[in-house]
């Protein structure tokens, strides 16, 4: 069963990666996490307004960086070396057939060794739940896509399988979510005086 999974995975992943080649350099940027620190000021800004009591402003501090923090610390320090799988750059069977960018002139981007799960999917997908959900509205939908977005990136890359996308993205999903219930039971239990 695992065999036929990963015979699924490898056979999408060939078919999506580098499969619009025009693209190289958006998915490059979309896939930089410094390009996208506007965005997160302007959400803890919006935070801000919309939370105005220092009890509230300091569990959604709280909230985010335990988000970050749990999605970051599971994905890359308990399941990358616990599963212990190739990203498809480092894969020698794949060598001729990925499309692969080259970060600077002579040098490709590969990524680290180990590719399951996708700690860009999960960190992104995390902060998509938590902050999405806090500002409510269209928010969530938005940065649910803006995940969605940068998850495909990775593929686009060459760096991840679509299997560490998704399953980085269900790891994003539980961690936000119970951030999201911390930072709400933080807020009812520590009420505006």
């Amino acid at each position: 069963m695992l065999d036929w999974l990963i015979d699924i995975d490898t056979a999408l992943f060939l078919v999506l990666n580098g499969a619009i080649p025009w693209l190289d350099g958006v998915m490059w940027w979309v896939s930089v996490p410094w390009v996208w620190v506007p965005l997160y000021l302007f959400m803890l800004w919006r935070l801000a307004q919309r939370h105005s009591t220092w009890q509230a402003r300091v569990a959604m501090v709280v909230g985010i960086a335990l988000c970050v923090t749990a999605t970051d610390m599971v994905s890359a320090k308990v399941l990358k070396p616990s599963v212990a799988r190739l990203r498809p750059s480092h894969e020698p069977a794949l060598a001729a057939d990925i499309h692969l960018l080259e970060e600077r002139p002579g040098q490709t981007y590969t990524g680290g060794r180990f590719g399951f799960v996708s700690s860009h999917a999960a960190n992104h997908m995390g902060v998509a739940i938590l902050m999405g959900s806090l500002l409510g509205g269209l928010w969530l939908r938005g940065l649910v896509l803006w995940a969605v977005l940068i998850g495909w990136s990775r593929i686009h890359l060459g760096v991840h399988y679509p299997g560490d996308v998704l399953c980085g993205w269900i790891v994003g999903c539980g961690l936000g979510a119970a951030a999201l219930t911390f930072v709400r039971r933080t807020q009812t239990l520590c009420p505006a005086p």
